[in-house]
């Protein structure tokens, strides 16, 4: 490593990296690209829900535009890592897909050289929900590269991403963190109780913005107690056709409070825009823009709610395991440990090949509603009844 930098392995708890729970070898490989081992052009991050691969990408981006190689105070480190570095340029989706005209402006933009001395970096946090067009004007660009420009791709997995485009890319896979280094985060990062963070951490399953989320937030743990109870309930068709209702609402509310906030600013961005001249309040570009406006905050809160059934479908999935577990005897953690006795009545009322039915009911909604657009509560009715205690 050269000798004018610091590496950040030295003391990761000051650093870009520190908020990489467990992921020890990929910051490793990070920093020594940094310092010019193994550095490419495009660079694909890839690992399970939650494990961070958006941060691995943004700490990446600051220790590349760092003099220090990612101190985390100066600030080049502090607006990388906000999204606000004039040399970075990030691009996420709340919608189905990336569309084709944001991708050709931000391959427009990654032809220029950067405003500083060392690298232009373009970030995409959704690579696997790129349209096939706007991956098609990715894939020239990353065939092409300016010198100094660095492409940071984040998907699921490889699979998720174009053969062509994966190809010319350096695979970054982070693995889920262990619940003790998750646990540890939450104590030492952010001041946790002992007690909350070891549930957060089991209850997150490795996901660390779940687990900061569970940790901190009583009301957030109160929709996923009521998540988890809802198998000791389906005891008849009524009770399976309130439990999808209930479900679902739950989504809508939580992605209600956080989209009011947003949907505002975007209004008054509009009306600042467009300023109070009755005439141009009625010209069609105005009227245009408003059209624009609500397609894309309705399909940003179609997507939300989705994501967020699609967490509580995970919660649910933690109970049937932790279930097969109990019945089985297999070694490992129970997650829901706080409702260890409806555990061991869902056990005494079941067998595994039941309880691998319902996993199976599970992983069938998430599919109907996510891959094939299925009404969310007609997907959720069908899945509580495929759940329905004998």
């Amino acid at each position: 490593m050269s000798s004018s930098m610091t590496s950040p392995l030295t003391s990761l708890g000051s650093s870009v990296w520190s908020q990489l729970v467990g992921q020890r070898p990929v910051v490793e490989t990070l920093a020594a690209a940094v310092s010019g081992a193994g550095m490419t052009h495009a660079w694909l991050f890839t690992g399970p829900p939650g494990s961070g691969r958006s941060n691995a990408a943004m700490a990446f981006a600051a220790a590349l535009l760092c003099e220090q190689g990612g101190c985390g105070h100066c600030q080049a480190c502090l607006t990388a890592l906000a999204g606000t570095h004039s040399d970075v340029s990030v691009t996420r989706t709340e919608t189905a897909q990336i569309a084709t005209d944001d991708m050709r402006e931000l391959v427009l933009r990654a032809a220029l050289a950067p405003v500083g001395h060392r690298w232009q970096v373009m970030v995409i946090e959704d690579a696997d929900r790129l349209h096939d067009r706007a991956a098609t004007a990715l894939l020239k660009a990353i065939e092409e590269p300016t010198p100094r420009t660095v492409w940071l791709l984040c998907a699921p997995t490889v699979e998720d991403v174009l053969p062509t485009i994966r190809s010319r890319c350096r695979n970054i896979v982070l693995s889920t963190p262990s619940e003790r280094e998750v646990a540890d985060y939450l104590i030492g990062r952010h001041g946790i109780a002992e007690g909350v963070a070891w549930f957060a951490a089991r209850a997150s399953q490795g996901h660390i913005g779940r687990a900061r989320a569970l940790a901190s937030d009583e009301a957030t743990r109160g929709r996923r107690r009521e998540v988890v109870a809802i198998p000791a309930g389906l005891t008849s068709l009524g009770a399976c056709m309130n439990a999808a209702a209930n479900l679902v609402d739950i989504a809508k509310t939580e992605t209600e409070a956080v989209g009011e906030a947003s949907e505002a600013r975007e209004h008054a961005d509009i009306e600042a825009t467009y300023g109070t001249d009755p005439r141009t309040r009625r010209s069609r570009t105005y009227q245009a823009a408003l059209r624009d406006l609500a397609y894309g905050q309705k399909q940003r809160a179609k997507r939300r709610t989705l994501d967020v059934i699609d967490r509580c479908l995970t919660d649910l999935l933690s109970v049937y395991r932790d279930v097969i577990t109990m019945q089985t005897g297999a070694r490992g953690a129970i997650v829901n440990e706080e409702m260890r006795p409806g555990l061991e009545q869902l056990a005494r009322q079941s067998t595994p090949e039941q309880n691998l039915r319902r996993i199976d009911a599970v992983f069938t909604a998430r599919e109907q509603m996510l891959e094939h657009t299925v009404p969310p509560l007609l997907a959720l009715e069908s899945m509580m009844l495929g759940l329905r205690v004998p």
